[in-house]
């Protein structure tokens, strides 16, 4: 069994466990494409040293760029930006890595502590 996504206009709108013979032969009532993904795919690595596929694992509300072949979540900040190598987004500053939890703050473009 695989993981399948129906694309439609670039947007994730379903992701269902199917062999590829029920996906080449299913005449869905909904309109797009099914891409196959990987559940052990993230950042462009498969997590049990596997072929990743399509960079990351699609969920429904992904975005899915047919010419890149990978999906991603949508943009979470006007600030951040689309790293190309993994298709993970990434704040304009690096996360704080002194153990503490921190919430993204967009106002300010910084991380605010959690108390």
């Amino acid at each position: 069994m695989a993981h399948f996504a129906r694309v439609n206009n670039g947007i994730v709108e379903e992701v269902i466990v199917a062999e590829q013979d029920f996906i080449d032969n299913y005449d869905c009532p909904n309109p797009g494409t099914w891409v196959q993904t990987s559940y052990n795919t993230l950042g462009g690595v498969h997590r049990l040293g596997g072929t990743p596929l399509r960079y990351n694992y699609a969920g429904i509300g992904y975005v899915y760029d047919a010419v890149a072949d990978a999906f991603y979540i949508p943009q979470p900040f006007n600030s951040w930006t689309l790293n190309k190598t993994t298709y993970l987004w990434e704040a304009p500053i690096t996360y704080p890595t002194d153990g503490k939890e921190y919430t993204w703050n967009e106002d300010t473009t910084s991380w605010d502590l959690i108390e």
